[in-house]
């Protein structure tokens, strides 16, 4: 995987966008609807590299941000939360104009999509939740997750960092010496590891539980909605895909076998293909 090989042959910008005064870092490829790629906790947009050039092909405008408090975005100062995500959402989609968008969100970026679609019904055209989060609140994989994450910025040694993303693979060759070292050099820039604490805020109990996604929010959600999950996800098993597939009323369930967290890294020819015809199912992209 290599951001620059898969953006080879495609023109392509990486910038950093004024987002409700949060400066975003985004890679902007194809023209077109909108679809916006979200990824998940202490990540960045790279997650997103096998992906985007294929939606551009597609006839989209395909977008992958660092979240608020991520990867080189200006970094937390307080503790962020769901609607504060949801909020540079919709600061970042009024910075280039955009007045719906398609979401794509994987992990906690699937939690903020989800959240999104559910306030903005009119601001969504299409949502796909990608192994999100949100639903559930398991102390044993909050603890997991920050001790992880911790471990991994905090230590000089590159293997934690390797081990923290290898553990979300069904195979954990697939985890990239690149994708490691893009991860490895976000982790250790010194303002990242100082605002840790905020972005790891969503793995106590009492702020989680206050952000879940219920089924009544859930209930909310108008847009059509595609669910992919891992059958092998180590941060939610296929009955908490099949949760959120019974609160969204228009939505369907794919679950990649022999996957884990990151349906998109693992098997991206597979889920493009399907994340596009999905796009196409509904009438989008022309």
């Amino acid at each position: 995987m290599s951001i620059w090989t898969d953006l080879s042959n495609v023109p392509f910008r990486l910038d950093f966008v004024a987002a409700g005064g949060v400066r975003t870092r985004a890679l902007q490829v194809g023209e077109g609807e909108l679809v916006l790629f979200l990824h998940g906790t202490s990540s960045h947009l790279e997650v997103f590299a096998p992906n985007v050039r294929e939606f551009a092909r597609a006839g989209f405008a395909a977008h992958a941000i660092d979240m608020r408090g991520h990867g080189y975005s200006d970094k937390a100062t307080r503790n962020l939360e769901v609607p504060d995500y949801v909020a540079h959402v919709s600061d970042y989609l009024d910075a280039v104009g955009a007045e719906r968008v398609h979401l794509v969100g994987e992990s906690l970026g699937g939690w903020v999509a989800a959240w999104f679609a559910s306030e903005h019904q009119d601001r969504v055209a299409s949502l796909q939740l990608v192994s999100s989060g949100g639903t559930l609140a398991v102390p044993e994989v909050m603890a997991r997750i920050r001790s992880t994450t911790e471990l991994a910025a905090n230590d000089p040694d590159p293997a934690y960092t390797r081990d923290r993303l290898a553990k979300l693979f069904f195979d954990p060759s697939r985890a990239s010496e690149e994708l490691v070292d893009v991860r490895y050099r976000i982790y250790h820039e010194p303002d990242f590891q100082a605002a840790l604490h905020y972005l790891l805020c969503m793995q106590d109990m009492e702020v989680r539980q206050r952000n879940l996604l219920t089924p009544e929010r859930m209930g909310r959600i108008t847009a059509p909605t595609q669910i992919f999950w891992g059958r092998f996800n180590p941060m939610g098993a296929v009955p908490e895909a099949e949760g959120i597939h019974a609160a969204i009323a228009d939505s369907r369930l794919t679950v990649f076998e022999e996957c884990g967290h990151f349906p998109q890294l693992e098997y991206p020819e597979r889920f493009n293909a399907e994340s596009i015809a999905f796009l196409r199912s509904i009438g989008a992209g022309g």
